[in-house]
This record gives C-alpha cells, sequence and structure tokens, in this order.
C-alpha cells in the first residue's frame, strides 16, 4: 500500500536553512526531547525497589523495563515510515503526546499491572522521540552541517545517562516513585509547544510504502520470544503447553517475517544488508550488548539498596561511576577511532572486559566494601561503553549510502531486542533463586504476614528483626551472583564474534557520493 507524501506545515526551504532563532529554537527542542527518552531508560531504575515495596510484584519488576523497551523497540521503524508518510512534524508531535499521557498514567499507577500498563504506553511514544529527531535534523541540513548537531545530542545523551540514576534517586526519596515520570509532564509540553510553533519542513513528494506484514510480524515475534523468556521456569515450567506455544510462535512469526522482508518493497530490515560480514558481525554483537549490558542496572540497583541498605538517593550517587566509565569510554574510543580509522579492536576489548567486569560483580556478597563494588561497576560501565558507538560505525562502513538509515535503525533495534531478552531471561533467573534462598536462610514464621515483594524497601527492611534482615539481604546476594555469572557466556560468545570482525579503516565520501579518507569519513560521523 502507498500514499503520496505531503507536510502542509512546510513552506518551500532548501534543504540546508540559514541558522535563526526559530532553527536555534526547533534543536533546543530536539536536544530536550533526546534528554527525555534517555532520561526515562535510567531514570526508573533507582526507583525501582521503592516501587516494588510500594506497589508488589517483585516477580514482574523487571516488566517495568521490558514493556517500556518492548514497546519503543517495535515502534520505532514504524514511527519512520509515518514520517515519511505524513510529514516528521505531525509524527513527532504524536509520538510526544503520547508520551506525555503515558507518564502521566504511569505516575498514577495504583499496581504493579497498571504500572507496567502505562509503562508500554510512554515506550509507545518514546519509541518515536528519537528516530523523529534524527529525521528532522536530515531533513534541515546537509550531512556536513547536521554533523555538528549529532555531536551535541551526544552529549545530551550522554548527561542524561549519568544524571538518570542519580536523579531518578533524590526525586524518590525527596518526593515518591510517582515523581519519576511526573517530571516528564513540563518538560514533555515544552517540547510539544516548541515544535508545534517553530517547526517547518519542505513538503515530500515521494510515495512511501509501509510494510504493514513486516511491522505485524515482527511485533508478533518479539512479545512471543520475550513471554517465553519471562515466564519460562517462573510463572509455567519449560516443557508446558504456554511455553512451548510461545516457542511455537516465536518461530513461525519470524518466519513470516522474513518471508515478508523478501517480498517488501521498503523493508522494516533490509535482508541484503546481512550479505556483509561486517553488519552481520556488529549485529550479532550489538544483540550480545543488549542483554548483558543494559539491563544490568536495574539489578545492580537492587543489590545498593537491599544488600548495602544504601537510600534511592545514595545508590544513583554509588551508580555514577558505572555511567561515569560507560560514557567516558564510549566518547574517548570514538575520538581514537576518529583519528586512526581503526575500529575492530574495540568490540572485542569490550566483550574480554565484560566477561572480567561480570565475573568480578558475581562474587558480591553482604560483606563486600561499597568502594570495591563500585570499582566492580565501573569496569562494567567501560566494557559497556567501548561497544557504544564502535558498533554502529563498523556497520555504516562497509553499508551503500543508500541504506545507512537502515543499518542504524538495525543495529539500535539489536541492542534494544537483546535488552529485551536480557532483563527477561536474568529476572527469571534472579526471582527463581531468590525464593530458594529466602524459604532456606529465613527462619520459619519470620516473614509471615509480610507480603515477600516488598522486602526491596528500605522501610519494610528496617522493621525486620536484625537476624531476619540480615537473612534476607543474604539471600538477595545470592540471588544476584547467577544473574552475572549467566552473562559470561553471552559475553564468551560475544567475545569469539567479535573477533570474526574485519580490521578495515573508516572510508568517506564527499556530497558526490565519492569515497574520501578515512580520517574524513570520521570526521563526518
Amino acid at each position: 500500500m502507498s500514499a503520496p507524501t505531503t507536510d502542509s506545515n512546510a513552506p518551500q526551504t532548501g534543504a540546508s536553512p540559514a541558522p535563526d532563532t526559530r532553527i536555534s529554537t526547533v534543536i533546543a527542542a530536539c536536544m530536550l526531547a533526546i534528554f527525555l527518552a534517555m532520561l526515562d531508560s535510567q531514570i526508573v531504575a533507582t526507583a525501582l525497589p521503592r516501587i516494588v515495596g510500594d506497589l508488589g510484584g517483585l516477580d514482574q519488576f523487571a516488566w517495568v523495563t521490558t514493556a517500556y523497551i518492548i514497546a519503543s523497540s517495535v515502534t520505532t521503524p514504524v514511527y519512520g515510515k509515518l514520517g515519511d508518510l505524513f510529514g516528521r512534524k505531525k509524527v513527532f508531535l504524536v509520538a510526544i503526546a503520547i508520551f506525555v499521557v503515558g507518564s502521566a498514567t504511569a505516575g498514577a499507577a495504583q499496581s504493579m499491572e497498571q504500572l507496567i500498563l502505562f509503562r508500554t504506553v510512554q515506550g509507545v511514544g518514546a519509541g518515536g522521540l528519537f528516530v523523529s529527531v534524527l529525521a528532522i535534523i536530515g531533513d534541515l541540513f546537509s550531512p556536513r552541517e547536521g554533523a555538528k548537531y549529532f555531536n551535541l545530542f551526544g552529549i545530551v545523551f550522554a548527561a542524561a545517562a549519568l544524571a538518570g540514576p542519580a536523579v531518578g534517586g533524590v526525586l524518590t526519596d525527596l518526593l515518591s516513585w510517582h515523581w519519576v515520570f511526573l517530571i516528564n509532564l513540563p518538560l514533555g509540553v515544552i517540547v510539544f509547544v516548541l515544535v508545534a510553533g517553530c517547526l517547518h519542513l519542505p513538503p515530500k513528494s515521494r510515495r512511501a510504502h509501509i510494510d504493514y506484514a513486516g511491522f505485524i510480524t515482527l511485533s508478533a515475534a518479539i512479545v512471543a520470544l520475550t513471554l517465553l523468556a519471562s515466564w519460562g521456569g517462573v510463572k509455567y515450567d519449560w516443557i508446558s503447553p504456554q511455553i512451548l506455544g510461545l516457542a511455537a510462535l516465536s518461530i513461525v512469526m519470524g518466519g513470516l517475517f522474513v518471508a515478508a522482508e523478501r517480498r517488501a518493497p521498503e523493508p522494516v530490515i533490509p535482508l541484503h544488508l546481512f550479505r556483509d560480514s561486517t553488519f552481520s558481525v556488529s549485529v550479532l554483537v550489538s544483540i550480545a550488548a543488549g542483554i548483558v549490558f543494559l539491563g544490568a542496572v536495574n539489578f545492580l540497583a537492587l543489590y545498593i539498596q537491599v544488600v548495602t541498605g544504601a537510600s534511592p538517593t545514595m545508590s544513583g550517587v554509588v551508580l555514577l561511576p558505572m555511567m561515569f566509565g560507560l560514557v567516558a569510554a564510549s566518547v574517548v574510543s570514538g575520538q581514537i577511532i576518529t583519528k586512526t580509522g581503526r575500529y575492530k579492536w574495540y568490540p572485542v576489548l569490550s566483550m574480554a572486559t565484560g566477561i572480567a567486569g561480570a565475573l568480578l560483580l558475581s562474587t558480591m556478597d553482604t560483606g563486600t566494601p561499597r568502594v570495591v563494588a563500585i570499582a566492580y561497576m565501573l569496569l562494567f560501565g567501560i566494557a559497556a561503553g567501548l561497544n557504544m558507538q564502535v558498533l554502529t560505525m563498523a556497520a555504516q562502513n562497509t553499508a551503500p549510502r543508500d541504506d545507512i538509515g537502515a543499518v542504524h535503525a538495525t543495529v539500535a533495534f539489536t541492542r534494544q531486542l537483546g535488552s529485551t531478552l536480557g532483563i527477561s531471561v536474568f529476572a527469571a533467573i534472579f526471582y527463581n533463586r531468590l525464593t530458594e534462598d529466602l524459604a532456606k536462610r529465613v527462619p520459619a514464621g519470620a516473614l509471615d504476614g509480610i507480603d515477600h515483594n516488598s522486602l526491596s524497601s528500605n522501610e519494610v527492611l528496617t522493621k525486620l528483626a536484625a537476624p531476619v534482615r540480615d537473612a534476607v539481604e543474604h539471600a538477595y546476594a545470592a540471588a544476584l551472583s547467577p544473574v552475572f555469572l549467566a552473562a559470561v557466556p553471552v559475553l564468551v560468545v560475544g567475545l569469539g564474534i567479535a573477533l570474526l570482525m574485519k580490521n578495515m579503516p573508516l572510508r568517506s565520501w564527499d556530497h558526490g557520493g565519492s569515497e574520501g579518507s578515512s580520517e574524513e569519513h570520521a570526521d563526518r560521523h
């Protein structure tokens, strides 16, 4: 199905308008939108233990993050196509509106089920924020002019990653966990007003084909696979009809997705990209990185607050070195790659360092000094940062220029997919071990009348007798150890795949499309 694309809001302008107050305002709004999207993925981590203590549902807490990631993952390519069809401005405004509504309802949630539902709505909106901003910059500026704005967005991205855990802790302590969601309301309204009043784009005359079959089958496969990972061994036995049915559904939907992509004029994920070994390696390592690194913050926040007794504010402070290590490693590796044009060994180093970090984190218990735990987390953060920019650079380096947008979207999507699976699987491992250890360690009857789901709350823990509280802390520490041990084989596989990446220099092209020096290309990308 296809339809003509026009943007009634847009005057006839060139692709590279001269900077003025209106353009500066739009850029500021776009930067704030990026900040919102990134902050919301980080700010919730330090509030989760308090949320679980208030709403209950420890066995469901991972879904507060997982539902958000699934929704944003499956809607990201949809927003890209809708932007082609109806215009970037309209689609961006719809995404902002959905995100704000989701934030308001999440902040008012009265149960874990409600919170998960409203986080899904929030994720649907978030899926359109980042992709719309990138598309808008591409419409407003030429690649050379747009490069400086992408660098600004990188700084905003880093600032949100660093500030997220600490801001979440402060809001939870000073106000309540509801405010980690409600803070998005005034900021989202500001972005909406600025974009509505100041963004004007040239009209579009191309016809866009929407890959409905691809969107539907991919979404179904992701949801089925995530439910399988979340429920297997926790809610249902691995050989139960429910789990076997989900496995069959994910395989069937995956097969139908591949068939749909082969026929689609504008597929969600162009399959011909996988003929390039560098792209395939980048995608597979992105999945491994997503599984291990992006889901770690939730479990580390539990360790810091429950096992060490830190407040949400302090847990955010304790997590700051890890986030700083992530950002610093990403920035420094990007600068070095820009100068040398070589990138192969950074994903390798990321996986190897991650193995060491995961093994060290698996040794933490109730007796681990906080400064030692911080050092382990810092190493883990550095490992995560070493692959953030590099995999995208490598994937786009050997891809045809016309497929650069699809390359960016696919690498980001697979990383998010890995994150969704990682959080679900690790949560299942954690909850199973925690249930066993609480039964072993806590004296019989000591927790009668106390909801086990509320044990992550400091308010509940402080009311327990010292021996009981000590047993609970030991149980949580013991439950977290297998989570990080389970990450090791994933990283080992990622390391093996990363070693297969070709050691090719970064290429470049001028405005006419001819290739230039590696250094020039790195400066632009």
